[in-house]
């Protein structure tokens, strides 16, 4: 197995992404190690807020956001995936696995943000954000939650198993296109390739084809049993906890009302669909996404 580097020349014309680059060395197992990518934007004895990306999006997809939480007080920090975005990219699709990918997180987390924080999290960015909530509760003040879950088994949706299978086996796994087709907006040409920027051939969509088999919408799957001892942790959240879905996400548009309902903190939180709004919901909603994540904060006492 390769360790495969960012072609970082690839990166210099994205639009609407002035941000610095920022490293973090991550132990990824079995003898190898690589580099995280992350965005640290605001002052660094601000209110830290962890935003995390899914699949297969990376921390571009938060440029629309940034400026506007930066500006309401907050320190912003999106990680890429290691397997996304700038971050090194094992070309091993076996090689990637839920608990890897909570210990890649965990390990950045604990390295740059050890503080309380913030999180807004969606797609696989909620996988494992609403997990390192459940396992460590005290270490978040409030939690918004777009367009994800914290699965334990059960049947996928008809929508899920056709994407699993597309992420699988289609020999063209165009990234820019998925993500174009995942928005209620339209994309410009020039965002669109942005998104396939990471991406400079097969091998290097490992992670990417990944993700999809990962989530354990299925009975005896890895991370079931994991996620179950998480959701004592999280249901028991008392901290504010908001949900903000899309109504135009056929995946997991549907997927709020189990948060809502279980979360201790999701009691009389205003929670809403947002329309047109698909699944990258940051694309097409940023300014209110920005705005519930403000007003939780200040709910929470964590935003002055």
């Amino acid at each position: 197995m390769q360790i495969l580097k960012a072609d970082l020349s690839r990166f210099n014309d994205i639009p609407d992404y002035p941000f610095a680059e920022n490293w973090c060395d991550i132990d990824l197992a079995d003898g190898y190690s690589g580099r995280m990518h992350y965005v640290d934007e605001g002052p660094k004895d601000a209110p830290p807020l962890l935003l995390f990306h899914g699949e297969p999006s990376w921390s571009f997809l938060y440029r629309k956001m940034i400026p506007i939480l930066v500006d309401a007080g907050f320190r912003c920090l999106a990680p890429d995936l290691i397997g996304f975005g700038k971050s090194d990219k094992p070309d091993d699709i076996g090689f990637y696995s839920y608990d890897r990918h909570i210990s890649w997180l965990g390990q950045w987390r604990d390295a740059i943000v050890p503080d309380v924080a913030g999180l807004f999290c969606q797609d696989w960015g909620g996988l494992l954000g609403l997990r390192l909530v459940g396992e460590a509760p005290d270490r978040f003040a409030f939690v918004v939650a777009s367009n994800t879950f914290l699965p334990t088994g059960g049947t996928p949706s008809p929508a899920f198993i056709a994407w699993r299978e597309f992420a699988k086996s289609s020999p063209e796994f165009k990234i820019g296109e998925l993500l174009q087709r995942a928005t209620a907006t339209e994309r410009t040409a020039a965002e669109v390739a942005a998104y396939d920027a990471p991406f400079t051939d097969e091998p290097s969509k490992a992670g990417a084809r990944a993700f999809p088999q990962l989530v354990p919408v299925e009975d005896g799957m890895d991370g079931i049993e994991q996620n179950k001892a998480a959701w004592e942790g999280l249901s028991a959240f008392d901290k504010p906890f908001l949900t903000l879905f899309g109504e135009d996400d056929p995946v997991t548009g549907g997927l709020s009302k189990p948060l809502i309902e279980r979360i201790a903190g999701a009691k009389d939180m205003p929670h809403a669909m947002l329309s047109t709004c698909g699944h990258f919901c940051q694309e097409d909603q940023p300014e209110a996404l920005s705005q519930g994540v403000i007003e939780t904060a200040h709910k929470a006492g964590f935003l002055s």
